[in-house]
């Protein structure tokens, strides 16, 4: 536990040696024989949030009565770098710390807070989000699942999609329809579900890349605790917003309670980057390179300088929330630039690697199969670039032909 008289530098040095004694070096995990690699992950990504815990180091930017160390972001950034040559928990950032974690702070009770907030620090416990439907699209107010009051229960039935890592979760927070007669955005509420739970049918969804860490949930009489609900019934939207602030601001860069570098599976951080992938090609002597990768790195200086002052602004009120959209916007051009500069320089040594190749070569010609994930990830960059425009210009809003109308009255499609 950092006392509060350390300063930056002596927390680095502790952390420093620290790390050398506790963390595995990147890329020397074992292999746990008979468990699919994208479970493996999540297993060693739960052992290794519990050993940043033990050591005290887990949670830097959380608050000490929740499990953190209740310190600035200027001791985050110093423990990232110092564990950049290190194996880290990073699957635990968006949605379990980053996301949802961050969001019960400000909105859930403290009952909550000391059950899901510690023990996702803990690393006993992952979370993940319920937001998105397959009729809703980007119209997540127009969410169909429903909750029902009963006593002191709600009974829920409905489906989601598109859950990021749900497989791996313990708990959900879920939006959901508590109000059928309210206009679409204040009919709805946050309520915190189990994901293993006989009431709960989870399919896995395998995308381009071969991965399944998207799920699908099926919910038919899930009950859950009337405890569980988050914030006042009926007010999800205000929470789900909140959610939705943290999301943007972990997927753009600038979440505080993101720990470690993230890096591709079984590489090294230097390897997996433009830089790394020119040396790798043995191209970093050539000129037309040398531009090519300056100007992906001026690109990167140029978004860590719009996360910091956006960052910086919301901080200080300068800046209302809804700046995270810039911070979204500029990480997913700055990430699907980056994926296009290292798919140019690897051409086709890309795409010559077998079915379950780990190379860093053929992962770049996997990451160039879901590059677009960059501007829908977080919500897409379209609905960014709404909230800049609507939100932190103050221009006019789109006409909404379902606005204050009663939920129950809004035409569907079927």
């Amino acid at each position: 536990m950092a006392q509060r008289s350390e300063t930056v530098e002596d927390f680095r040095l502790r952390a420093r040696d620290w790390l050398s004694t506790h963390m595995p070096k990147a890329g020397s995990m074992p292999v746990r024989e008979g468990i699919d690699p994208e479970e493996q992950n999540w297993l060693d990504a739960r052992d290794l949030q519990k050993l940043l815990f033990s050591g005290g180091f887990a949670g830097i930017c959380f608050p000490t009565e929740y499990g953190g160390q209740g310190l600035s972001r200027e001791y985050q950034a110093a423990f990232n770098e110092e564990s950049a040559p290190y194996e880290m928990p990073v699957a635990l950032n968006v949605p379990s710390l980053g996301i949802c974690s961050a969001m019960l702070l400000d909105m859930g009770t403290e009952e909550q807070k000391q059950k899901y907030v510690r023990g996702a620090i803990s690393g006993e416990l992952i979370l993940c989000q319920f937001p998105s439907e397959p009729s809703g699209g980007s119209d997540l107010a127009g969410l169909l699942t429903r909750a029902q009051r009963d006593g002191d229960t709600y009974v829920i039935n409905g489906q989601k999609c598109w859950s990021t890592y749900a497989f791996a979760a313990d708990y959900a927070t879920c939006l959901v329809r508590t109000d059928w007669d309210a206009p679409k955005h204040r009919g709805l509420s946050m309520i915190i579900v189990p994901v293993h739970d006989p009431a709960t049918h989870m399919n896995r969804v395998q995308m381009v890349n071969g991965s399944s860490e998207f799920c699908e949930e099926f919910f038919t009489d899930l009950v859950v605790p009337a405890e569980n609900l988050v914030g006042t019934e009926n007010d999800g939207w205000t929470v789900g917003q909140r959610q939705l602030f943290y999301e943007r601001q972990a997927v753009g860069g600038g979440s505080p309670y993101a720990s470690g570098m993230t890096r591709a599976r079984g590489t090294s951080h230097d390897s997996f980057t433009p830089v790394g992938m020119a040396r790798k090609v043995g191209k970093e002597q050539d000129p037309a390179v040398r531009e090519l990768v300056g100007g992906m790195h001026a690109q990167e200086v140029a978004n860590a300088q719009l996360i910091r002052r956006v960052t910086k602004g919301m901080a200080s009120y300068d800046y209302p929330a809804h700046s995270s959209s810039m911070m979204r916007l500029g990480s997913a051009e700055t990430n699907q630039l980056r994926t296009d500069v290292m798919f140019e320089l690897a051409g086709d040594l890309s795409v010559v690697g077998q079915v379950g190749d780990r190379s860093v070569l053929h992962q770049v010609g996997v990451a160039a199969l879901m590059r677009q994930s960059a501007s829908i990830a977080g919500g897409s960059t379209e609905m960014s670039r709404n909230m800049v425009s609507e939100r932190v210009l103050m221009m006019p809003r789109e006409y909404a032909a379902d606005r204050d109308v009663p939920f129950k009255e809004v035409r569907r499609g079927r």
